[in-house]
């Protein structure tokens, strides 16, 4: 119900030519629009780059952000627009690099040079993965017993492996910890079959992906921290700068553009900016919502987090700028009581 109530909405707000208007708006002044996806199969896609490839200028990152600076747009007065995809899942090979072919639209994946071409899957993944493919009946974890069994314990046991994940100070104390979650819960470490499209790109199919002339990369750290948890200043500027290390030597280009891992406010200290200005990169995004344009401090750029779940009405109300200020309204309380009217049967 609430998925309907949704698309209604973005329904509403496109063909009541609201989503046109903003559309217009936004081209009165220079500025970048970046959407943030992540996994590209199972959902709408084609959709979505055959809306933006019609309405909007659909470049390569660093040429919208070198026009932007010198703020020239050229003979095409509509906004420009990046599609950029996080971590390297193998699906942005087998799925979108297909679609980017066939429609001539390119597209910035940022990699985690520490995930290619091993058998491993991310650690944000593994949680999930824990809980499916366990026969055990109980855990001891931060003092206590939980009975895998009981839903609330269950429940609470998937809670604190994320927070450990999340919080951790380091990276080798993450994987210790899991590490020893999989021997907890007598789960093997490696990929299974059916996390194909999950799996970390390898070398090869990045290889390919560049040699089209589509597709570009920028860095996402080494192992994928939370940067602003790690307690060695080191460890930060290692895990910026060894990425872009590593990806140059493998792509064999320069890597001027960042992304920090989940990019809120919290996760971005002033030191992680440091580092990262330190590294030599040029441009770093952020996953705080909103537009970029002359003024925006270049180490700290906007992006639009989006999902090929998504219905492409919504990705239109989403890339005008439209979706934010809905959903700080919190769905306008008549909508919020007539969905709950429903599960309420």
């Amino acid at each position: 119900m609430r998925k309907f109530v949704m698309i209604f909405v973005a329904a509403c707000l496109y063909y009541s030519g609201c989503v046109r208007l903003a559309r217009w708006w936004n081209r009165r002044k220079p500025r970048v629009i970046v959407l943030n996806y992540h996994e590209a199969s199972g959902g709408y896609l084609r959709e979505h780059m055959l809306y933006l490839q019609r309405h909007y200028r659909v470049i390569h990152l660093e040429d919208a952000l070198e026009q932007l600076d010198s703020g020239l747009q050229g003979d095409d007065p509509r906004t420009a627009l990046v599609m950029s995809f996080d971590d390297g899942y193998h699906d942005n090979y087998s799925h979108a690099f297909p679609l980017a072919r066939e429609l001539n639209i390119p597209f910035t994946v940022f990699l985690i040079p520490g995930y290619i071409d091993r058998d491993r899957r991310y650690w944000w993944l593994e949680e999930r993965h824990l809980l499916k493919h366990t026969k055990v009946e109980k855990i001891a974890l931060d003092g206590k017993i939980l009975h895998l069994n009981d839903p609330s314990e269950r429940l609470e046991l998937a809670q604190t492996i994320t927070r450990h994940l999340h919080t951790a100070p380091s990276v080798a104390e993450r994987e210790a910890f899991l590490t020893m979650l999989h021997q907890t819960l007598d789960v093997p470490a490696g990929l299974a079959e059916e996390e194909e499209t999950t799996r970390p790109l390898t070398w090869q199919e990045i290889r390919a992906m560049q040699e089209s002339g589509l597709i570009s990369f920028g860095a996402h750290t080494l192992h994928h921290p939370i940067l602003s948890s790690l307690i060695d200043e080191k460890e930060l500027l290692d895990e910026v700068k060894e990425c872009r290390t590593v990806l140059e030597q493998q792509l064999g280009r320069p890597v001027r553009s960042f992304a920090y891992p989940v990019g809120q406010v919290q996760h971005i200290s002033k030191g992680v900016v440091q580092a990262v200005q330190q590294a030599g990169y040029k441009w770093a995004f952020t996953t705080v919502n909103g537009f970029n344009d002359q003024k925006s401090n270049p180490y700290l750029l906007r992006r639009i987090e989006t999902d090929v779940s998504q219905h492409w009405l919504i990705l239109a109300a989403e890339a005008a700028g439209l979706w934010s200020l809905f959903a700080r309204l919190r769905w306008v309380p008549f909508i919020r009581a007539y969905i709950n009217r429903k599960r309420m049967g």
